[in-house]
């Protein structure tokens, strides 16, 4: 019986990189444009919640995603490879890749067309990203390019980022910093008086409950999309307070 088990965690262990090769096979096509902000970057607040996205390091390696991507959410913090293809004046040669964080939501316009203007209009495929990233596979004069991409795996610096906030009958955590395949479907917190508690998705990658920890160390379980689960021990110490912001384990 021993000897079945351990072959079926070798089974598993070595599947497991192949998860991620199969992330980097299929290109598949969309289009992209980008935001015109002062410093190089996109919004530094969106539908995902991250806030200033200098300050947690996706900077302007970000990008506003179309609902048919954007998926009410579920997929911020993944990552995409992009290419721009089939545009002679406006892609830069030998079509380099780039590498976003889904960071936004890149609302529909359902009164322009989907042709000009209403790029992220259901069901288009679009990535709306910064001036700078932009400018790493097309030509900046371009309005709209024919790009193509696929999910890839988000490597990240340190470890994952568990920010606090809340009130006594009311615990949200925002976490940043997933690397893997970037996209969390569940978590869970545990104080030191209490089991494991499931938290519900409030919005992008921000959970909630209707619970009190203050006073008790935290420590958090999550899980990817693609079925990883890494838990973190007492990531926070009894003290935290809200607003703080604590470093976990990385996949």
């Amino acid at each position: 019986m021993a000897a079945f088990v351990a072959i079926v965690v070798y089974l598993v262990l070595l599947q497991t990189p192949n998860l991620f090769a199969a992330m980097d096979e299929e290109w598949k096509s969309a289009t992209a444009t980008y935001s015109k902000e002062t410093d190089g970057s996109i919004v530094t607040e969106g539908a995902c919640g991250y806030g200033d996205l200098h300050k947690i390091s996706y900077g302007k390696y970000s990008a506003g995603l179309s609902s048919m991507l954007f998926n009410r959410g579920s997929t911020c913090g993944a990552c995409y490879e992009l290419r721009c293809v089939d545009h002679i004046l406006w892609c830069l040669q030998g079509s380099p890749t780039v590498v976003l964080t889904a960071t936004d939501f890149c609302p529909p316009n359902y009164g322009l067309s989907s042709d000009y203007g209403g790029w992220c209009n259901f069901p288009k495929e679009h990535f709306e990203m910064s001036e700078a990233a932009f400018a790493e596979i097309s030509e900046k004069k371009a309005d709209i390019v024919p790009v193509q991409y696929r999910r890839t795996r988000c490597d990240r610096s340190g470890g994952l980022r568990f920010t606090v906030s809340g009130n006594s009958r009311f615990f949200q955590v925002l976490i940043t910093n997933v690397g893997m395949d970037g996209e969390l479907v569940a978590v869970k917190v545990k104080g030191s008086r209490t089991g494991w508690i499931p938290l519900a998705r409030n919005w992008g990658q921000n959970w909630q409950s209707n619970v009190n920890l203050h006073g008790q160390p935290l420590s958090f379980e999550v899980t990817s999309s693609i079925g990883r689960t890494l838990t973190s021990y007492s990531v926070a110490p009894a003290n935290w307070q809200f607003g703080q912001t604590f470093e976990g384990k990385q996949f």
